[in-house]
């Protein structure tokens, strides 16, 4: 029997605030906190539920989450690693293959460039234009890409999924 097919939506925090010394102590500006519910209203109507949801330490990332996921229908499981924070290609990889198999729908809230690049690895095929659009805009914040994968979790390499949904905040 084939392996199940599980999801993984990868959310960059909205746009934040310049106004703060320390970069992971960034909060949401105006603009990113209307950013965030947006994404969440995106995410539930097109009936994104989370197993998990593993998000960055980073107060941005923080704030985005509990924005957005107050638009869902349910409350999903949230873990914050710090390894999101700065995670380079490798870290992003190797959390995927740290899920638990009883997950099915993983949402990552992150940064770029991290998540882009994520998107783009294991993109192996996408539907139309998805992958095109995608590299154009450059994954702007409040950013959402949605991947089918047909592996295991500890499975996850390059290759492996196929992006079947985008969707950037209006400007």
């Amino acid at each position: 029997m084939g392996e199940k097919t599980r999801r993984v939506a990868l959310l960059r925090h909205s746009t934040a605030s310049w106004s703060h010394d320390s970069d992971h102590e960034r909060p949401l500006s105006d603009r990113g906190r209307e950013q965030a519910p947006a994404a969440g209203r995106w995410l539930a109507k097109n009936g994104l539920d989370f197993d998990l949801v593993l998000s960055s330490t980073a107060v941005r990332c923080q704030e985005t989450w509990t924005l957005a996921g107050r638009e869902l229908p349910a409350p999903s499981r949230t873990s914050y690693d710090e390894r999101l924070y700065e995670a380079t290609p490798s870290d992003l990889v190797t959390l995927l293959q740290e899920v638990d198999d009883d997950v099915d729908d993983l949402l990552i809230v992150g940064h770029n460039p991290g998540l882009h690049w994520l998107a783009d690895t294991l993109a192996g095929e996408a539907e139309g234009d998805l992958l095109a659009q995608l590299n154009i805009s450059g994954f702007p914040a409040s950013a959402v890409a949605v991947l089918a994968l047909d592996a295991p979790w500890r499975g996850v390499e390059h290759g492996v999924g196929r992006l079947v949904a985008y969707w950037t905040p209006p400007s």
